[in-house]
């Protein structure tokens, strides 16, 4: 049976566009850290090289190549983790070359850190580029945290920031860090800026515990 993240996994991908609760466990990724204006020829190259290897993951069978606990899945969206580098944080005007980040996309189970690496060097092979010695395999666990569904440009991701952080205040929650991830459920190459849809998340902890 195929994988199907928007079955297998609709709470963390899915989500209404209202703030909600949930607990991300670990997951694995190929994920690539840079800085600068996203809408940046190089952070599209970027983007394009973490598909690469994705739906190289996805292909091997294909190839005659079956890693071991393989099954069929689709390929995860893209995903952001954003921040500023130090020396913007205290400028009161946003200027997104300031822009840090982590971008990646989540891997199946049965990708290893040794397969991912065979998969990095036959990419780089086929279709060698310099960015791609920047790319990196990990795990990254979230745990708690807050997270909806932004419908609309993302220079508008303030608004739903703010319904975020008032349900924090409501509710008791407080936002751990500044830092924050995006997951991309549409492409911006043919969608409609209205009509974009990104899940906005950001770690949270008990404020009442934790004092």
């Amino acid at each position: 049976m195929k994988y199907e993240w928007k079955k297998a996994d609709k709470e963390l991908y899915l989500p209404k566009n209202k703030p909600v609760l949930v607990t991300v466990p670990a997951f694995n990724f190929f994920m690539m850290e840079g800085k600068g204006d996203p809408s940046s020829e190089s952070f599209s190259e970027q983007v394009g090289l973490l598909y690469s290897l994705a739906y190289s993951v996805k292909m091997m069978p294909k190839k005659g190549i079956t890693p071991e606990g393989y099954y069929e899945f689709s390929v995860f969206p893209l995903e952001g983790i954003w921040d500023l580098v130090e020396e913007a944080k205290v400028k009161e005007t946003l200027d997104k070359d300031d822009f840090k980040y982590t971008i990646m996309i989540r891997q199946p189970d049965f990708v290893t850190e040794r397969l991912a690496q065979d998969v990095l060097a036959g990419v780089k092979e086929k279709k060698p580029h310099p960015f791609l010695d920047r790319v990196r395999f990990g795990q990254l666990e979230e745990g708690l945290c807050l997270q909806m569904l932004h419908i609309g440009p993302y220079d508008e991701e303030f608004k739903s920031f703010s319904l975020m952080e008032d349900y924090c205040r409501k509710h008791n929650f407080r936002r751990k860090t500044k830092i924050h991830r995006e997951i991309y459920l549409s492409d911006p190459r043919r969608t409609q800026p209205d009509k974009l849809k990104t899940v906005l998340r950001f770690k949270v902890e008990n404020s009442l515990s934790s004092d």
